[in-house]
């Protein structure tokens, strides 16, 4: 039994300045708007400007669901970045944003486990205030994808946008988090990694040279076992958590691919109107997307006090997983 309840009391996001619509890409791709949203869902996507790194995010959204909350940074006891694409190696992107908001000498940091950021985030995040150990939490999902992406590569770079989501977890008599379930896979990374950035093969002229520093990626074998893992995982949760199918208020995926989220939707039985998607607008944003998506969907007044609302993701690990959570007035 947890000695606390959890609920998230705030929610916050941002997208760069910087639109890049089917149609730009179309100047120095060999594809076409058509071809784009008819095989991914995607319209448009936000990328970072040159200047604007993760942190810078990061914080954005961090700000956005400190005033949703009525809340100030030192009321916050943690701060956890789910992020790929970090400022640097170290410190943690989680310590930058920290101190960006005037929490110097709060625990912080990062998890990089890709797509399935903030659903181990919040699932390590719930568990620290469930536990007694953290009143009050600030999850960020953010990533600067463009940086790492492959301009010239038409299979990945329709793909990717740049965002971050924040959300404000608090203890609460009431508790939101009623299961997880989480899972990851190392025995192939190459179907979806960035080679070059690690021990085994740092940076130099040759990995620079050959782009084995960017994204890459199996699109046809990722495709199939995302919607393989993000069913099998829902189902377990659901499954840990009591739930049936018909109990489900709202699935909230990672936008990953509108064929895989409707692949998802259409085995769980859920209706369009029950299944969150903003992939039109920001594209694949990993770690953020879930939180993007969760914060206009209860700004909007969609998700309301007493909705079952699962997040499900699969990424780069590989890994996946998923949370059913209660939501809190």
């Amino acid at each position: 039994m947890a000695l606390h309840g959890v609920k998230i009391v705030g929610v916050g996001h941002y997208a760069p300045a910087r639109v890049v619509t089917n149609h730009d890409l179309e100047t120095w791709l060999d594809t076409s708007d058509e071809w784009i949203t008819t095989r991914t869902g995607m319209k448009r996507r936000h990328w970072a400007s040159e200047e604007e790194g993760t942190s810078d995010l990061a914080a954005a959204a961090a700000g956005a669901a400190l005033v949703h909350a009525g809340l100030r940074s030192h009321d916050i006891d943690c701060l956890i970045v789910a992020t790929v694409t970090p400022d640097y190696y170290f410190p943690a992107t989680a310590c930058l944003v920290a101190n960006r908001l005037g929490l110097p000498d709060k625990p912080a940091f990062d998890i990089g486990i890709a797509c399935s950021g903030f659903i181990y985030g919040l699932t390590v995040a719930s568990g620290l205030i469930r536990s007694g150990v953290y009143r009050r939490i600030l999850l960020i999902g953010a990533e600067t994808l463009s940086k790492i992406l492959d301009k010239d590569d038409r299979s990945t770079a329709i793909l990717f946008g740049d965002g971050a989501g924040a959300v404000i977890l608090e203890r609460s008599s009431e508790d939101s988090f009623l299961a997880s379930d989480l899972g990851a896979d190392g025995s192939r990374p190459e179907l979806l990694y960035a080679q070059g950035s690690g021990s085994p093969r740092p940076l130099d002229h040759a990995a620079l040279d050959g782009k084995v520093h960017l994204i890459h990626m199996q699109g046809r074998e990722t495709f199939k076992l995302a919607v393989t893992k993000m069913v099998e995982s829902t189902d377990s949760v659901l499954s840990k958590a009591s739930l049936a199918k018909s109990d489900v208020s709202f699935l909230i995926p990672h936008q990953a691919n509108k064929r895989i989220i409707d692949a998802t939707a259409r085995y769980l039985n859920l209706p369009e109107e029950k299944v969150v998607i903003n992939i039109a607008e920001y594209g694949n944003t990993s770690a953020a997307s879930i939180p993007m998506a969760l914060s206009e969907s209860v700004r909007t007044g969609i998700v309301k006090a007493g909705d079952i609302v699962i997040f499900v993701a699969f990424g780069g690990g590989l890994s996946w997983g998923a949370v059913a959570w209660k939501w809190a007035a």
